[in-house]
């Protein structure tokens, strides 16, 4: 801290009244609107190229590049990290690829899929970062030592004499500078711009597209489905003719049912190799696999095609006599019961069944029937209803209730006990709420009293 003020005491002076002021231009006085931007210089020719970004956008744009980054960016699209990480490895990009490869296969005969992944995406990185760096029009950089490693070997046998003498006239010491060539300090500092050779370009172009399609084997074996089209794509636009890479992208792409494209896939591969079995073994697969998802699709267009008839049959039917029904938007959890048609739903002569709760308002307890046929009575369901095993008086039998149902209009209607349902329900005064019908029984000696109560109630609500 110290220090600090002491570096901070520095950069001021004083002046003739003995006050200290800060050196540089003095800020305008408050309300005088100045342009405050005027006293901070101006932003470098290059950032007019982010003109229009905004603060995170040109924050972000910056991450993208390796001495800017906070985080490690793994998705391979960043060319310039890819250039900057193969040079971590000592030796030309073929010989790392090739490393990098040898060290996958290895793995791969294992069955350690990730660990083959791992080696396979090293050697993509380092060949990538040659691709990207001949699309940019960058020459190679080769240093004097590795210029000579490559000579012919005629050349080569020069190279070693002239190193020989110029070692034994420095005395061993490598330092003394030979006519001939220049001294060994120098040959492993210099570096020489040379063109691609086109066999070794040629040569790390097949590697790379043998790189990509052994990690889209592993990305295969992960189930990285999409990742293992991805590789087969890069290298399909290598070489457009790798059998392998189609036969993986179709596979993965059968796996995730894209029938058409694994199908589009796999004729791609065998137009370039008609006899490949492991090609025609999966054309197989692909017409079976296509056989059992058209067989589900026509299930299922079926069943909504059933399940849309059901529905005009079942609202045919109900008009056709002249039953109300109304939804509250909040129907009640009855699993699977609903107003349908029975026995068979598709048949328009079939009968209607309506669910059916029984309430015995006296003693607040219910019952539920499931399905109530049209052509049933109330009695025909006592008889196996009754005797209630609550009901220890014996209150509720078939002869000694009455039964009742609210009416559209909110009052009640007294229900025979030997009336059809169809009978109570086709007058259009009764009507079934959210698939479900209401009827009260009550105790004949309790009836008239429950009836007044229900009356006082609903004319109380409505005051």
């Amino acid at each position: 801290m110290d220090k600090l003020a002491s570096q901070t005491n520095e950069l001021k002076f004083e002046n003739n009244n003995g006050s200290s002021n800060v050196i540089g231009p003095a800020p305008p006085p408050p309300g005088s609107g100045a342009d405050l931007s005027a006293m901070f210089p101006g932003l470098p020719p290059g950032h007019t190229v982010n003109t229009g970004m905004t603060l995170e956008e040109t924050v972000a744009d910056l991450k993208k590049h390796p001495l800017f980054m906070t985080e490690l960016d793994d998705s391979e699209e960043n060319e310039e990290l890819a250039a900057l990480q193969s040079l971590a490895y000592e030796g030309t990009p073929l010989e790392n690829g090739l490393n990098f490869k040898e060290q996958g296969n290895e793995c791969f005969r294992a069955k350690k899929w990730g660990d083959a992944k791992e080696f396979y995406g090293k050697g993509v990185q380092v060949l990538q970062a040659e691709e990207f760096r001949r699309s940019k029009g960058i020459k190679k950089k080769v240093s004097k030592q590795t210029e000579a490693r490559i000579l012919s070997e005629e050349e080569q046998r020069a190279f070693e004499e002239r190193e020989k003498k110029r070692l034994a006239e420095s005395g061993g010491s490598g330092v003394v500078r030979d006519a001939e060539g220049p001294t060994a300090a120098e040959v492993k500092e210099e570096y020489k711009e040379v063109e691609d050779d086109p066999v070794e370009t040629q040569k790390e172009r097949t590697l790379l597209e043998q790189l990509y399609v052994n990690r889209a084997a592993c990305n295969l074996e992960l189930k990285n489905y999409r990742s293992c089209t991805l590789d087969c794509a890069a290298a399909l636009r290598l070489n457009p003719n790798n059998v392998k890479a189609f036969y993986r992208s179709a596979k993965a792409l059968l796996a995730v049912n894209k029938i058409t494209e694994a199908d589009d896939a796999c004729a791609r591969g065998l137009e370039i190799d008609s006899s490949n079995a492991a090609l025609q073994q999966l054309a197989k697969e692909i017409i079976a696999k296509n056989e059992t998802v058209m067989a589900h699709k026509r299930a299922e267009e079926k069943r909504a095609a059933d399940a849309r008839r059901k529905e005009t049959l079942l609202k045919t039917a109900l008009e056709a006599r002249n039953i109300e029904t109304r939804s509250t938007g909040k129907p009640p959890d009855m699993e699977d019961a609903r107003v349908q048609l029975v026995p068979d739903p598709l048949d328009p002569k079939s009968a209607l069944s309506v669910p059916t709760m029984l309430l015995y308002p006296a003693d607040y307890e219910s019952d539920f029937i499931k399905a109530f046929n049209e052509t049933e009575s109330l009695d025909q369901h006592f008889g196996y209803v009754f005797p209630l095993p609550w009901d220890r008086e014996n209150k509720y039998t078939a002869n000694n209730v009455e039964c009742y149902v609210e009416t559209i209009s909110g009052g009640l209607a007294k229900v025979g006990k030997k009336v059809s349902l169809l009978k109570v329900l086709s007058g259009g005064n009764v009507e079934i709420v959210d698939d479900l019908l209401k009827i009260f029984v009550v105790p004949k000696g309790r009836a008239e009293s429950w009836v007044k109560d229900w009356k006082e109630k609903k004319l109380g609500g409505r005051r």
